[in-house]
């Protein structure tokens, strides 16, 4: 289709919401649920957001944590933390005290925001459990070995906690410093400087932080402009988690076009379907069809819920795809393929392309973005029509691992094009498919997952001698991680037992669903065939006519 170009216009996260609070003061901005917020209200709370934190001694590039549900304060959080130049790192929801614990002193995080309670979750008391240390102390500045560049936690309620600021003293804090000081700091902040770590699971047993700059967000912004046609009058809906790069990309593009964000908060379908319906938005962005499935399926569904829509993204098989275009007849399903890399989106449809290749590929790269598909063995540069390892570089991608120099060095070339680790197509047309991972990864839902992750932590189980964990597939999740384990000698275990082992101390969409003992493993010379164990539990589950793992639950959820 024909577009009319977007002009460059890079800005900070800082100025930019600034500048939509002078330009369209009174226009809503954020909408979480019944909670609705201007473009006015949210420059105001991240104005006093980086005010706390200067006067907590937050410097140029310091990261900034939130353990936090889906709520406005995780938007001015991370737009506070920018203006003063520190790096906002959002924390995933569902951690537990081992990956709390990884992720907070990997970064190591100056300042981290969280709350008692949301949607059932005591989230300061998983940080406390983390880190008993803080209950001990006796201010509320911190010092211990443990995490040693920890400075303060914010709770953010009225209730006063050892080791812990409250939000009275919070606001205290804030009316010590002024408007000059934080346009001080703001005034030095550049584009091309990180402004949001995003932590992507990765191969390791450790998540990887992918640092994005705000010329990054910028650029996602314009090419949402110029691929969805993206603009002011757009109300803009997602369910996606306030620390997913979705969540958070699709809420800097809605302020960088200045429309309005409406999202779910705590994810029900029914409430979304309401959402959709009622604030008549106009571009859906569920992303994953474990997401947007149970919408459209819900009971209370009719015809005319989403006449409102003009377009909508999600991702999924190409069966699902024609299903879910029938729900929107007059509204453009729209294809994608992405990484946290890649700022979101790496390839997207576009809004005339037929409908057929809208299902089946992933879309043109995005804007400025070069791709390149390799032989995963030799590297070498492969013609489009072809499929291998994808190859990408471009404005808006990340500059790199947070804190793991080795692992930069070989995921960059020497142009700078980022090896993905993903099979790709790049089709005659330049469109581009993900077809699998080259990655030991899973995607549980739309959370990625690294086997080794899941594995490292099945070894501390005092029975577990060696442990692999697969992909078996689920048709709720698309698939879900299945443990093959070898007991130490003289060792038992059972499966409830294994499963126990990991709830309240891994995220649930990282247990395992199924384990199984095995004390023959299926070998390539001195490697264990993976692939043999994922065929394995495929079909022992078609077998017994399994197609849906059983939900699990923290005992403390």
């Amino acid at each position: 289709m024909e577009q009319k170009r977007s002009w460059i216009n890079a800005t900070t996260l800082g100025d930019l919401i600034d500048m939509r609070a002078d330009l369209h003061p009174d226009k809503e901005a954020i909408v979480f649920r019944d909670d609705r917020y201007t473009y006015s209200d949210i420059a105001h709370e991240s104005a006093k957001i980086s005010k706390s934190l200067l006067a907590l001694g937050v410097e140029p590039g310091d990261r900034i944590g939130y353990f936090l549900g889906e709520c406005v304060e995780t938007v001015s959080i991370m737009l506070g933390a920018s203006k003063i130049g520190a790096i906002c790192a959002p924390i995933n929801s569902r951690f537990k005290p081992r990956e709390l614990r990884q992720v907070i002193v990997h970064a190591g995080m100056k300042v981290v925001f969280t709350t008692a309670s949301d949607a059932g979750t005591d989230f300061n008391e998983l940080i406390q459990r983390t880190f008993p240390q803080i209950a001990e102390s006796a201010s509320s500045s911190l010092n211990f070995q443990e995490a040693p560049e920890l400075q303060a936690i914010v709770v953010m309620d009225e209730i006063e906690r050892a080791g812990t600021v409250n939000l009275t003293e919070l606001n205290r804090l804030a009316e010590s410093v002024s408007d000059e000081d934080v346009l001080f700091r703001q005034s030095g902040v550049r584009v091309r400087e990180t402004a949001i770590i995003m932590y992507t699971s990765g191969t390791t047993a450790m998540p990887k932080g992918a640092m994005l700059s705000h010329e990054a967000f910028s650029r996602y912004g314009m090419s949402l402009q110029e691929r969805m046609l993206l603009n002011e009058d757009d109300r803009i809906w997602s369910a996606l988690p306030m620390f997913h790069i979705g969540g958070v990309a699709f809420m800097l593009a809605s302020i960088f076009v200045g429309g309005t964000y409406f999202h779910t908060g705590h994810f029900d379908p029914g409430v979304a379907l309401a959402q959709i319906r009622d604030e008549e938005c106009t571009v859906a962005l569920p992303a994953f069809e474990t997401i947007w499935l149970p919408i459209i399926s819900h009971q209370d569904r009719t015809d005319s819920d989403f006449a409102s829509l003009r377009t909508l993204m999600c991702v999924g098989v190409p069966e699902r795809l024609r299903e879910f275009q029938k729900a929107t007849p007059n509204a453009p399903l729209l294809n994608a393929c992405g990484q946290t890399e890649a700022c979101a989106f790496l390839g997207l449809s576009e809004l005339d392309d037929d409908p057929e290749l809208r299902f089946t590929k992933g879309g043109f790269p995005m804007p400025g973005l070069e791709i390149e598909v390799h032989d995963p063995d030799t590297e070498a540069t492969l013609p489009f029509g072809s499929v291998g390892e994808l190859w990408y570089r471009g404005p808006a991608m990340f500059d790199g691992y947070f804190r793991d120099e080795e692992l930069n060095e070989t995921v960059f070339d020497e142009r700078g094009f980022f090896r993905t680790g993903d099979i790709c197509e790049i089709d005659l047309d330049g469109r581009v498919t993900f077809i699998s991972r080259l990655k030991d990864m899973l995607k549980v839902g739309g959370e990625n997952v690294a086997a080794a992750e899941v594995e490292g932590y099945l070894l501390t189980h005092p029975a577990v001698a060696l442990a692999q964990v697969v992909a078996a597939p689920d048709e709720r999740y698309v698939e879900v991680p299945a443990a093959y384990i070898q007991l130490n000698p003289d060792s038992e275990a059972t499966e409830k037992e294994i499963i126990d082992f990991c709830k309240d101390e891994i995220a649930t969409y990282r247990i395992p669903r199924y384990v199984r003992f095995i004390d023959e493993w299926p070998m390539s010379g001195t490697k264990i065939q993976k692939f043999a164990l994922r065929e394995m539990i495929a079909e022992e589950l078609e077998s017994k006519g399994i197609t849906s793992a059983e939900k699990i639950r923290s005992s403390k959820d």
